[in-house]
């Protein structure tokens, strides 16, 4: 073997050998629902789609587009129940309230000694709303842990407000000499109301989100609301123009618009199933609890809320008062004696004639909270029945809490309730 052949079986070693041919593509077609779908792997590895066939019929694929552009993913599983309800609702609601605040703008040009365009007034509602949010954003800024314990009750109050505040300006022209008055007042009230609804907006929706999809369904949400937002104030031009020309129009359909708008308000809120707990949704469950050892899951507990008056007590859950100051509830002389009878607890309850205190520690989860709401309860349920002691009643109460808490908790949770905060709302609590 001479060197130049011993030279080219060196190069031969030293060359890398060529690379492998690429692999071929990854692909493959799926058909559902009478449309075939071709899916294949890119060379970044990431995943392409194309329709190859679509045998819909086309009032088939309108409602799907429909769908798809105003309900989120995977709809109608990938939300809680309840949605559509919702939604429907919702629409309504806004349509109802831009066709009114049309009429209520012009109503307050008129005051002012315009005659709007029914256009114009649709131009300069937005300019008086908005104006006024900064007000009610200092207004309603020390209440937003309210908003979170009770959001389906602000919402509501937040739309009362708005159609006070409409009212007033739509009754402007009746009293010219108080147009600075009225409409100061009526655009207050509304700012108040905006910043209210807006605060309320993610605590709802959050409720409904199912698979992590919470952008999703606010995106939508806000969709649907834009929509139904504009088709009223068409509606509302078209009205002022006809109508409502006048202010005898307007005294009669303001306020059957201002019904409408309250009533799809409270079906919207009926149809929220919230999973957190609160005063009012922890002293149902706790009740039903106690009277028949099941566990309603948020869907079925809804529409039993007091969005009225959700603070009121349930006797049947041991009447229990959560946030009041611990000063007015015991003597300081009680206090220790008090905490002494659950060390271990993060809550202290003081039986009442009317009621049963219940002050939660400052971190005091949902299950601290159930875990006293029970006791009290319990301990109702035994002075009622057999006469003893408040001392005697909550030791044998906590001995009861103690056997039933860790199945309950277990089966709470399987319901989809979020035991991991407690929303009083009231920011009382106590720390040792």
């Amino acid at each position: 073997m001479n060197l130049l052949e011993i030279l080219k079986m060196q190069k031969k070693i030293q060359d890398p050998p060529p690379p492998p041919p690429p692999p071929p593509p990854v692909w493959w077609i799926e058909t559902s629902d009478s449309v075939s779908r071709h899916f294949q792997f890119v060379a970044d590895g990431q995943l392409s789609m194309k329709i190859v066939d679509d045998a819909r019929p086309a009032s088939r694929k309108i409602v799907e587009s429909f769908l798809n552009k105003f309900f989120p993913s995977g709809y109608p599983y990938s939300v809680n129940e309840g949605y559509l309800r919702y939604t429907q609702f919702r629409a309504l609601q806004h349509f109802s309230s831009a066709t009114l605040s049309v009429l209520s703008t012009q109503s307050l040009l008129f005051a002012a000694g315009l005659r709007p365009t029914p256009a114009q007034a649709t131009a300069v509602s937005w300019v008086l709303k908005d104006g006024m949010q900064h007000v009610g954003k200092l207004i309603c800024s020390n209440l937003g842990a309210r908003m979170d314990s009770e959001p389906k009750s602000w919402r509501i109050l937040a739309d009362v407000l708005y159609d006070f505040g409409t009212g007033l300006e739509v009754i402007s022209p009746l009293c010219p000499q108080l147009f600075l008055e009225l409409a100061g007042l009526g655009n207050f009230a509304k700012g108040m109301a905006l910043v209210a609804a807006r605060a309320t907006r993610l605590p709802i929706y959050s409720s409904f989100a199912k698979e992590g999809n919470l952008s999703d369904l606010f995106a939508k949400g806000e969709a649907i609301s834009t929509v139904f937002n504009v088709l009223g104030l068409g509606a509302g031009i078209q009205l002022a123009s006809t109508v409502c020309s006048s202010m005898q129009g307007k005294l009669v359909v303001g306020p059957l618009l201002s019904l409408v708008h309250i009533y799809c308000v409270r079906e919207e809120m009926r149809a929220t199933p919230i999973n957190t707990l609160n005063p009012q949704r922890t002293a149902m469950i706790v009740a039903e609890f106690l009277k028949s050892g099941r566990v309603s899951c948020p869907a079925d507990l809804r529409y039993q809320e007091d969005l009225l008056f959700p603070g009121r007590l349930i006797e049947e859950a041991g009447s229990v008062k959560v946030g009041s100051l611990l000063h007015k509830v015991m003597k300081p002389s009680e206090l220790h004696r008090a905490k002494e009878k659950f060390p271990e607890e993060k809550f202290i309850l003081n039986l009442g004639i009317k009621c049963t205190n219940m002050i939660l520690d400052r971190n005091a989860t949902g299950e601290d909270a159930l875990r006293g709401w029970l006791v009290a309860g319990y301990a109702a349920e035994i002075k009622k029945s057999f006469k003893i002691p408040s001392e005697n009643a909550l030791e044998e109460a906590y001995r009861r809490m103690t056997d039933v808490f860790s199945p309950f908790l277990s089966e709470l949770q399987a319901k989809g309730w979020h035991t991991d905060r407690f929303l009083d709302g009231t920011g009382c609590r106590f720390v040792l």
